[in-house]
C-alpha cells in the first residue's frame, strides 16, 4: 500500500475492520473516516512537535539579497532558524570567489552599531554583509547593508504541513509509518471512547517516539583531544 495520506487512513480502517477508502471517495469521506484523517494528522503533529531537530524537517534556503535592503522575512514554515548557518555563496554576478560565513550579532549590538543603515537610501554606501541578526519579529537582518544582490544560504527546521490530498506524503520517513499508525490508533480509539485500547496505543506511540529520537537525533556530546 502506498505511503501517503490515503494509505495511512486505510491502515487505521483495516485495524478497525472498516471498509478501505479509494482515491475517488477519499475527498468526500465523512463520519468515522473524517476522524481517521484527523487522527493521522494529529499523530504526525505530535511526532513533529516532540523534537525541534528531526533531520527529515531540515531545509536549506537559497536566497538573493536586494541591494539597499537589510531586513528579510523567515519562511512561513520555519520552526527554528539556525543563525550559525548563514553564508554568502560563490557567484559570478556580483563576483564572489569564495563562500563566507556570516557571524551572528545580537539585536542590541546591531542597534548600537548599524541601525542607521535602515534609513540609508543610497545602496552604494553598503557593502558585502558580514553579520546576521535575529530580529524580535519574524525577520532577520543582514549587516552591513548589502550593496549588491549577493546569493546566500541558511538552514532551518520546518513545521511540516498537515496532509490534505489523498496522495500527500509525510516528511517522516516511511520506515516510521508504523509509528504514525500507532499514534493515529490512539486518537481513533479516543474518538470511539475505547479508553483501554487508547491507553495501550498511547504507550506504544510514546515508546516509539523515544526510540526514533535516540536513532535520528543523537544528543550525546563527545569531546576529542587534539
Amino acid at each position: 500500500m502506498a505511503y501517503d495520506f490515503l494509505g495511512l487512513v486505510n491502515d487505521i480502517a483495516k485495524r478497525l475492520n472498516e471498509t478501505e477508502l479509494t482515491e475517488d471517495d477519499f475527498p468526500t469521506a465523512v463520519g468515522v473516516y473524517a476522524a481517521f484523517k484527523d487522527s493521522v494528522n494529529s499523530s504526525i503533529r505530535h511526532i513533529n512537535h516532540s523534537h525541534f531537530f528531526y533531520p527529515f524537517n531540515h531545509n536549506v534556503e537559497n536566497e538573493v539579497m536586494t541591494a539597499g535592503e537589510s531586513r528579510y522575512p523567515i519562511p512561513d514554515t520555519a520552526k527554528y532558524v539556525d543563525y550559525n548557518s548563514f553564508r554568502i555563496t560563490r557567484s559570478t554576478d556580483p563576483k564572489v570567489d569564495e563562500g563566507r560565513k556570516l557571524e551572528p550579532m545580537s539585536y542590541g549590538e546591531y542597534l548600537r552599531l548599524y541601525v542607521d543603515q535602515e534609513y540609508e537610501t543610497d545602496a552604494s554606501k553598503g557593502s558585502m554583509p558580514r553579520y546576521v541578526v535575529r530580529a524580535p519579529n519574524q525577520e532577520y537582518i543582514l549587516t552591513p547593508m548589502p550593496d549588491e544582490a549577493y546569493s546566500y544560504q541558511y538552514e532551518y527546521y520546518m513545521n511540516a504541513p498537515d496532509l490534505e490530498e489523498y496522495d500527500d506524503v509525510p516528511t517522516i520517513p516511511e520506515n516510521y509509518r508504523y509509528l504514525i499508525v500507532e499514534g493515529s490508533m490512539y486518537y481513533a480509539y479516543m474518538f470511539r471512547d475505547n479508553i483501554e485500547q487508547a491507553g495501550i496505543a498511547q504507550k506504544k506511540f510514546e515508546n516509539g517516539i523515544k526510540n526514533m529520537r535516540s536513532i535520528l537525533v543523537n544528543e550525546h556530546m563527545y569531546f576529542k583531544a587534539y
